[in-house]
């Protein structure tokens, strides 16, 4: 289905796109600068998360070893469990990527001949979506743009299976994540010391990189790090006393834990054009907060299961169908699908059983309310059930001081939660129920065409469009368009205050509705888009710009809200 509505225009980070307005927040657009370099710190922010990943698995190895040493055969195969079961899904996901983005397909050479028909004739269309090998296809084999299948050589060959080879070996030795950390620090090298166009370009498969890791390894430490936490935790407190290397690996595990919530938050604020970045006092912050209330949370968690271990069990599941029923209720919207997308709200489910993690667009201040008392509760009862039934050889003293430290651990984190609300916020510190805008609006920015289009009254876009026929497109030069166009942009946008926005070369015209924080952008999570940008990137004498749909008539409404 073609766009009807050209939307609003995202930039690749070198311009800033007028939004389509919404009612229901009150705060002018944020924008960020004009143009994003990879810094000293962020490479200084690459290397400690892979201290971090290290340090974690090290000391969960070395601590099942340590385990089968001294005989506890149990301990050992469950530390060792929670270690290997976790890295091979995430390997298995990594490796699923990899093949996806290292294999030929149409869609690549497409968009080669896309570019090249655009620097000629000055207009073409294209499509990347499963119809992506007709009349676009035929385009670029009739302009012998796109390669054949037996093309290439014995020596292209040889080196593609050598790098195929070398990826299994790597996602079989289970460094998937070790390699994706120290491709995406090249490739933020490599954009540092290439000058444009060849600095957007890497500098944007470093942002595609990041992307991919801080999923990958968000998804591991809810899965490995937080249950080998509890874990730990328990037998510490069944056998009363502490041995150097289970602290060493709680710490780990909690540090992991609270870096990659930071982290995952981070690498999507820097990924969107319409969002101001983190900065790294934030994020430092924002790691305190979640590093004090994960572990008040664990605590609590292993008291009550170190003398409810059934009722820890049903508890747990409970929890974890009530959140993921609540965030489906939520309406998110981060997959492209009905069937992800609750795939989705499941795993965002585990994560809500340690810590807030928010998943929707707008004003989230009532829905993490309402999760902090839930948490408050929960906490209070899991440790006074674990303090009236505690094991008689405990101690009064021993029972107090693990009270404290559930109590004061959370006091903390909430603390530095509001600390990060109030002073350092992307957006801005938060007074009351509102934000505070230390600058006006220009009057020139209200006046614009892009603020006085229709609002975007959905509330949440659909997983899956429905397709029409050639006849329901708009068409271009001739050639059919299901999901993205390539074309010139039609029209000087609006001028924003200090920055004139550039109107030539090609715009890639998605024919979806922007994605909503926090979910990424459709080109960060449809691996389709991510290629077909990339060579645009690559071939393009000037970098494209990225177009969503923007839904501004009713009529678009309600032709969008079916879904499969």
């Amino acid at each position: 289905m073609a766009a009807k509505s050209d939307g609003a225009p995202v930039s690749l980070r070198n311009e800033i796109p007028p939004e389509c307005p919404s009612r229901s927040d009150p705060r002018p657009p944020q924008h960020r600068p004009a143009e994003q370099r990879y810094s000293v710190p962020d490479c200084c922010w690459t290397l400690c998360a892979l201290l971090v990943f290290f340090s974690d698995g090290a000391s969960d190895l070395w601590l099942a070893a340590d385990y089968y040493l001294r005989r506890s055969y149990w301990c050992f195969a469950l530390t060792l469990v929670f270690v290997i079961i976790p890295s091979v899904v995430v390997q298995v996901l990594s490796f699923r990527w990899f093949a996806y983005d290292f294999s030929e397909t149409v869609e690549s050479g497409t968009a080669a001949a896309a570019v090249v028909g655009a620097s000629v004739a000055e207009e073409c269309d294209f499509s990347t979506k499963d119809s992506g090998e007709r009349g676009a296809g035929r385009s670029a084999e009739e302009a012998g743009v796109l390669p054949g299948p037996g093309t290439g050589g014995g020596a292209r060959g040889c080196c593609r299976a050598f790098i195929w080879f070398l990826q299994a070996i790597i996602h079989i030795f289970q460094l998937a994540q070790v390699w994706r950390y120290v491709h995406a620090l090249y490739l933020g090298v490599q954009s540092r010391w290439h000058r444009d166009p060849e600095r957007r370009h890497y500098y944007w498969r470093m942002m595609f990189e990041s992307a991919d890791i801080s999923m990958l390894r968000l998804l591991e430490s809810f899965l490995k790090s937080a249950p080998q936490l509890v874990l730990q935790l328990s037998i510490m407190i069944q056998a009363t006393q502490l041995l150097p290397l289970q602290g060493l690996s709680a710490s780990a595990s909690l540090l992991s834990l609270a870096w990659m919530v930071a982290s995952y938050q981070k690498a999507l604020r820097d990924s969107r054009d319409d969002k101001l970045p983190m900065t790294y006092k934030a994020v430092i912050v924002q790691i305190l907060w979640h590093l004090f209330t994960i572990g008040a949370r664990t605590l609590a968690f292993a008291l009550f299961a170190s003398v409810f271990q059934l009722y820890f069990g049903i508890f747990i599941v409970a929890h974890w169908c009530i959140m993921t029923f609540w965030i489906i209720q939520g309406e998110t919207d981060f997959c492209m699908s009905k069937w992800e997308e609750i795939i989705y709200n499941m795993m965002v489910g585990i994560v809500y059983v340690f810590c807030w993690f928010s998943v929707r667009e707008g004003r989230t201040r009532c829905r993490l309310l309402i999760y902090s008392l839930t948490v408050f509760v929960e906490n209070v009862a899991l440790t006074t059930a674990w303090y009236l039934y505690r094991d008689p050889r405990t101690s009064d003293f021993y029972a107090v001081i693990m009270v404290c430290v559930v109590a004061s651990s959370y006091a903390l984190g909430t603390f530095f939660m509001f600390v990060y609300y109030c002073l350092l916020h992307p957006d801005g510190p938060v007074s009351g129920w509102g934000y505070i805008v230390e600058k006006e609006v220009p009057v020139e920015t209200l006046a614009s065409p892009a603020t006085s289009l229709p609002p975007d009254v959905v509330s949440s876009p659909p997983r899956t469009l429905q397709r029409t026929k050639g006849s329901e497109r708009e068409q271009g030069s001739g050639v059919d368009g299901d999901v993205f166009q390539v074309r010139p942009l039609r029209g000087a946008q609006a001028p924003v205050p200090n920055l004139t926005p550039r109107t030539e070369g090609p715009v890639i015209r998605i024919d979806l509705p922007r994605k909503k924080y926090p979910a990424w952008d459709a080109h960060f999570i449809d691996r389709r888009l991510r290629k077909t940008i990339l060579v645009l990137e690559s071939a393009a004498p000037v970098t494209p710009r990225i177009q969503y749909r923007c839904l501004g008539t009713p009529k678009e409404v309600m032709e969008y809200e079916t879904t499969v």
